[in-house]
């Protein structure tokens, strides 16, 4: 379904155990960033009703994770991190052109930009619900991980019904840019470092 080139090696998850509380601290803040982004879409195309309605509930249901995350955070006895940089996001942000772009083009980048995003992470997710150690962590990215791709397929849906007309054949390219650069991923724990 979700169509990416390149999966996780699955030994991605012994770093990630080898640091719980860095993948935690680094999840919580992609969640809260998510919900930015959907709050961005709104403020920025406001003219699309159904995509101010799905966007504030996905700004909603990220905060909700992060709390979750934060939750677990606490729980557990680690202590909740400074914001971390992630060069992942900024690299695939190279896909797209700068500048000169029309106001559909730039929607349809942001579209795609976010279902990218959204498609890794449930990759991750599942990688993590099938490896992880921790039982309760194990659940706790079952279920987040069917949340992402919701959010996967909405933003996709979005870009298909206002983005320019040839949407797929950009996400075809945008799938193989993102393989290209996942090579040099992988080996931090982070949800997609």
């Amino acid at each position: 379904m979700l169509g990416l080139k390149m999966a996780t090696d699955p030994r991605w998850v012994n770093i990630v155990e080898g640091n719980i509380s860095e993948i935690l601290t680094d999840h919580a803040y992609c969640e809260q960033k998510a919900a930015s982004n959907a709050i961005s879409l709104i403020v920025k195309y406001p003219e699309y009703p159904d995509l101010v309605k799905e966007m504030a509930k996905i700004a909603q249901e990220e905060m909700q994770h992060f709390e979750m995350v934060h939750d677990i955070i606490v729980s557990k006895g680690h202590s909740f991190g400074m914001e971390r940089k992630d060069p992942y996001v900024n690299d695939l942000m190279g896909f797209f052109q700068k500048g000169g772009a029309d106001r559909k083009t730039l929607l349809t980048q942001r579209l795609l930009f976010a279902a990218m995003i959204e498609a890794r992470s449930c990759e991750r997710f599942k990688v993590l619900s099938e490896q992880i150690s921790d039982p309760e962590l194990k659940k706790f990215y079952r279920e987040l991980m069917i949340s992402e791709a919701n959010h996967y397929t909405t933003f996709i849906n979005f870009a298909r019904k206002y983005g320019n007309r040839d949407v797929d054949n950009m996400w075809k390219d945008f799938l193989v840019f993102e393989a290209e650069l996942m090579q040099k991923y992988g080996k931090k724990e982070t949800i997609h470092g």
